[in-house]
């Protein structure tokens, strides 16, 4: 049976649990409530496990701060014995416009450091991600202010129902794989 890791990007610390950057985290605590799995501490983070329509996967918040997150990768991918075709990282995008989603199967890391640390640690970039759209509403040089600011009121009103759809999109690649995931989510 084949297992998957499901990795939501983010930082530690209450000072960040409500950032863009934290969306990794958001949507994988979404995936925990559809399916009423609990997270727990433990290595590299908080794990939550549970078996998806008889799959085992493992939802994984690492506690190494986004910039070190593919210690916490490569760990749970050695632990559970999870090939890198079955992991899927949700991160920020500040190419995207706010809560549009899109997955892919491979490809750089586009500037962002969290996944260029998954890379440089699991040995390239042949895994799935799905990038969540946080917008880019920054004056020039305001990039870090901007991805580590709160979001906005407009932005609140509409999460619930993003969250919602980023999660589904999980479940699905899960289930019914990346590129039927892809037809059915991408750009939404």
């Amino acid at each position: 049976m084949q297992k998957y890791l499901i990795i939501g990007l983010g930082n530690i610390g209450a000072q960040y649990e409500n950032t863009r950057h934290n969306i990794g985290f958001k949507v994988v605590e979404e995936v925990a409530k559809k399916v009423d799995a609990k997270f727990s501490p433990s290595n590299f983070g908080e794990v939550a496990q549970f078996k998806y329509k008889a799959r085992p996967v493992t939802l994984l918040k690492p506690n190494t701060y986004m910039n070190l997150s593919g210690d916490a990768v490569r760990f749970w991918m050695k632990k559970e014995n999870i090939s890198l075709e079955n992991i899927f990282v949700i991160t920020d995008d500040l190419n995207l416009p706010f809560g549009t989603i899109r997955m892919r199967g491979k490809g750089s890391d586009g500037g962002h450091n969290g996944l260029k640390d998954i890379q440089n640690k699991v040995g390239g970039q042949n895994y799935a991600r799905l990038r969540f759209g946080v917008g880019n509403e920054f004056s020039e040089g305001k990039q870090v202010d901007y991805v580590l600011g709160d979001w906005s009121a407009e932005e609140n009103e509409k999460m619930n129902e993003r969250l919602n759809l980023a999660a589904d999109a999980v479940l699905s690649f899960i289930f019914q794989g990346l590129g039927n995931t892809m037809n059915q989510y991408n750009g939404k």
